[in-house]
């Protein structure tokens, strides 16, 4: 099959998100929605131009702390993903507390970090770390512990030693698997910044939104969704890329 050409690929995704906005302008023109309820986006992104002075440096802010958070949910859930999928003990002991863990909403630890932390850029760290890290863990985790049986029998059969299996069968055999949690990862690192800087930071989107909603300024609020909105697309994309640059050979 050959593989489909750029513009092929750009063009749907484009189409759609302008038929996505076209219907929200058009759909609150006609039903008269009030611009305090359901801003259209055309009011949205008056209110970008109007606001961006103050708008990037709160952008920046939660970048950074989705993007530091990631990398340590990337560290650290490959890490303990490749452990439990080497070690069949460590995957029976360390998945149920994995589950447990991840059970837990991560909103209901930003009140607990800022005790721990105070108010800040730390908590925000923290939460897009805790809420990114699990899909990493256990998508590396999947990708080591399903090489298949036939093949670990057949490389063992040739003096193969587990760790070999690891390295040069179960890793690369991950890497597909940690891509696509990656692409997954990043937009909840985002999710779990925001959370955070709602109630537990003096900068970043989610603050300027707080501020936003005390002033009834909901066009404002609007803006810095779309924002955050691109950002996530633009950081997902790089994920892509990146993807197709390492792993093209597990797609056809």
């Amino acid at each position: 099959m050959r593989p489909a050409s750029p513009l092929r690929r750009i063009l749907p995704p484009i189409i759609a998100v302008a038929l996505f906005f076209l219907a929200w302008e058009v759909g609150c023109l006609v039903l008269g929605v009030d611009e305090f309820i359901l801003p259209r986006p055309s009011v949205a992104v008056a209110a970008y131009f109007q606001w961006q002075a103050a708008i990037w440096p709160n952008a920046l802010q939660t970048l950074f702390t989705t993007l530091v958070g990631l990398a340590l949910a990337v560290v650290t859930g490959t890490l303990i993903g490749a452990l439990i999928g080497y070690s069949a003990l460590l995957y029976d002991a360390l998945y149920p507390l994995l589950i447990a863990f991840n059970s837990i909403p991560k909103a209901a630890l930003v009140p607990v970090f800022v005790i721990w932390f105070g108010v800040g850029t730390l908590p925000a760290i923290l939460i897009a770390f805790l809420i990114s890290f699990f899909p990493i863990a256990v998508n590396v985790a999947t990708g080591i512990a399903t090489v298949e049986p036939e093949l670990r029998d057949v490389l063992r059969s040739l003096g193969a030693s587990k760790f070999d299996l690891f390295v040069k069968v179960g890793f690369p055999r991950a890497m597909p698997y940690f891509f696509a949690s990656l692409k997954v990862a990043v937009t909840l690192a985002f999710v779990g910044s925001v959370v955070a800087e709602l109630g537990a930071s003096n900068r970043g989107i989610g603050n300027m939104m707080v501020i936003a909603s005390s002033r009834f300024d909901v066009p404002l609020v609007f803006a810095g969704l779309i924002v955050v909105a691109l950002m996530g697309i633009a950081l997902y994309a790089a994920f892509a890329l990146l993807e197709r640059r390492i792993v093209n050979w597990a797609y056809r």
